[in-house]
């Protein structure tokens, strides 16, 4: 007869045929509090909270790896610590017992619906007895350390292109601050090999011209808006509904390769080039512009230039409006806007400089979120 409480997952490596039998925690780890530090001295001994490392001290709390999970505060993001290091005591660790895999556990820690386990009415909160008392299922050790080091294996590929993606957006910052001129300056510090001319004075009414089509948004023309942090995104489903039922409203086409920003936000960064390959519309309260010499004035140097923190402070200093609306940029006043641009060959090199960083990044972002699909994917079928 089998067991009441045996079962088996949806997915399993082929050799494992054995039950998973179900456990208590506290039949499987050890679960400790966590310390004041403040006593210590300074040292190569990790500190760790619930929000990660926090600094280093002269001694550790334990040599024993374990899983950290939150007693007070965050109590949904267990990670592995590696010994020796030192808790605070809004953290538990938790060290497996014999015959229990480190990194097993931690996998099951991070599909454990931690919040249905809250014993607070403020800051959300856990206790030993808590989870000692929780249940879940077990494989042998040999099928934890299979299905343990596959998961270790997802977290350092994340971590890995996390790392990645960080450098690559610090060497972007770095090199936008050195490859395009400063705050109230005319040149940037540094240029790519082989372009030594002089940045020529433009007024941006050189550059763009002001486009106004207005459109019903349609299937054909999709509505988008336009924030600092994203730039052009698409509207939700549920804006669309309610904003297609206001009769009233306009709003105005945006072709691909024009720009719009939103005369309110400029001054923060309120730009985008509609770089997709298909025609837009957005708030007829935008400002849409396109490019008057497309062999003159590179658009991908352009995207990035006016967004620049050289961008921003030329948008401020001529920035009207009353007082509430200060910030303000309509298209007469950012025509009258003057920046200093390279000359052609040199814009489209900084370009595509620029545009292959970005393709790093996205790439990387994509990687990160298809292996984070795949791990949520394999948390579920992969245990009880």
């Amino acid at each position: 007869m089998k067991e009441k409480y045996c079962k088996i997952p949806k997915f399993r490596f082929n050799k494992f045929l054995e039950s998973w039998k179900r456990l208590k925690y506290e039949d499987v780890i050890e679960v400790n509090s966590g310390k004041d530090y403040k006593h210590l001295d300074k040292g190569d001994i990790p500190v760790y909270g619930t929000g990660g490392y926090m600094l280093s001290v002269s001694e550790a709390i334990t040599n024993k790896d374990g899983v950290g999970i939150g007693r007070k505060g965050t109590i949904n993001k267990p990670y592995i610590l590696k010994a020796p290091y030192w808790t605070v005591d809004t953290l538990f660790f938790c060290i497996p017992k014999n015959k229990y895999n480190l990194y097993f556990i931690n996998a099951i820690f991070e599909r454990t619906q931690w919040e249905r386990f809250d014993e607070s009415t403020g800051v959300p909160s856990l206790s030993k007895l808590t989870i000692n008392n929780i249940q879940n299922y077990f494989p042998s050790f040999d099928e934890q350390s299979a299905i343990g080091s596959l998961f270790r294996t997802f977290d350092e590929l994340l971590a890995s292109y996390k790392d990645n993606l960080a450098n690559y957006h610090s060497l972007k910052a770095t090199m936008l601050s050195k490859m395009f001129p400063k705050a109230g300056e005319t040149v940037p510090e540094i240029c790519l090999d082989g372009f030594e001319d002089e940045w020529g004075k433009y007024y941006l009414g050189d550059i763009f011209e002001q486009v106004s089509n207005y459109i019903e948004p349609s299937k054909e023309n999709e509505l988008w808006s336009l924030t600092v942090e994203k730039g052009l995104t698409p509207k939700t489903d549920r804006y669309k509904r309610d904003f297609l039922v206001k009769k009233n409203d306009k709003f105005k086409k945006v072709d691909v390769q024009e720009f719009v920003y939103n005369p309110m936000n400029l001054t923060l960064g309120a730009l985008d080039l509609n770089d997709n390959e298909v025609t837009i519309s957005v708030s007829g309260y935008y400002v849409v512009m396109k490019n008057r010499n497309m062999e003159k004035f590179d658009n991908d140097f352009l995207k990035i230039l006016l967004k620049t923190t050289y961008a921003i402070y030329q948008y401020k200093q001529f920035a009207t409006g009353t007082l509430i609306e200060k910030q303000r940029v309509q298209f007469p006043t950012f025509s009258e806007i003057p920046f200093y641009l390279p000359p052609i060959a040199e814009q489209r090199a900084i370009g595509s400089y620029f545009s292959n960083l970005d393709n790093l990044i996205n790439s990387h972002q994509e990687k990160i979120s298809q292996l984070e699909t795949l791990k949520k994917k394999l948390l579920q079928d992969m245990f009880i």
